[in-house]
């Protein structure tokens, strides 16, 4: 099945979205703390309403889901449901650098099918659609097929890690996998989509606060173009539970070296794994 009509909507949203954050960008933003600490502007609201009445318009019938709006417990029902942060990385935004972007998923069944992930400052556009993940960029005539690099060796695995939320729980990551090189980049979208584009090869988030409009576009992006996406202990995410967030962290590879990763971590995080019968309250990482 294609998904054209969404594709092309989530595209033009974005990029809408994505001017609107920089006119806002070299003004004053007043700055507020949301729940865990996390802080949001008037561009990201901003951003929201547009894409949220966005897609509302173009498909009615459809459950969206923001970041900046209250949850809808109708998407545990839903067949399609939209994920939307309209500025993934607002840490780097509120700081003037150029680590955030504008990211839209669309799960169907509850699995994410399209996604896109949208860079303002450097206009590149990262998208999915069913099977296949595209850069489009200043300068380029047609969208470019983009893949998951062919790295299968530890050894030669190059990390992308947070920039502003980084834990020293990625030292001992890195010590365990033998891993010398990291780069580092706010938005978890763009980390995704520089392991998509086969620039880096493994992201490791340990921590609880990532949700599904920060997981929903870029694993689409990611899994098109050959990787993988899970949480740390290697089980795969979930759209179709009460809670929004991923408890349990975040894996993302070029999909060669996923199974070693996890297995080579287990000892660090064998304390945090869920227990009990009910999914949808996965234990805290410690």
């Amino acid at each position: 099945m294609t998904y054209q009509k969404e594709l092309n909507s989530a595209r033009h949203l974005a990029r809408e979205a994505g001017y609107l954050i920089m006119k806002y960008r070299d003004g004053e933003l007043e700055v507020e703390l949301k729940e865990q600490e996390e802080p949001v502007t008037v561009a990201d609201r901003a951003a929201s309403e547009l894409i949220v009445g966005g897609l509302s318009a173009a498909f009615p019938d459809d459950v969206v889901i923001s970041e900046e709006n209250a949850d809808d417990l109708r998407r545990l029902d839903a067949e399609r449901v939209w994920y939307v942060d309209p500025i993934d990385g607002t840490r780097d935004f509120i700081k003037g650098r150029d680590g955030f972007a504008v990211m839209i998923g669309l799960t169907v069944s509850h699995a994410p099918v399209i996604g896109v992930v949208y860079a303002p400052v450097s206009d590149r556009m990262f998208w999915a659609d069913t099977g296949h993940a595209w850069l489009e960029f200043p300068g380029c005539e047609e969208p470019r097929q983009i893949a998951a690099s062919s790295v299968n060796r530890m050894s030669d695995i190059r990390l992308v890690a947070s920039r502003s939320n980084r834990s020293g729980t990625i030292d001992a990551v890195k010590s365990a996998l033998g891993i010398t090189e990291e780069y580092n980049v706010g938005s978890v979208g763009l980390k995704l989509a520089l392991i998509a584009l086969g620039e880096r090869d493994l992201y490791v988030n340990p921590s609880s606060r990532c949700k599904s409009w920060d997981t929903c576009a870029p694993e689409a992006l990611l899994r098109a173009a050959g990787g993988a996406l899970t949480d740390v202990h290697g089980d795969p995410l979930r759209y179709d539970l009460q809670d929004l967030g991923r408890r349990s962290g975040l894996v993302a590879s070029n999909g060669l070296v996923h199974e070693a990763v996890i297995e080579h971590m287990r000892p660090l995080f064998a304390a945090s794994r869920p227990t009990g019968n009910s999914p949808d309250r996965p234990g805290e990482l410690t």
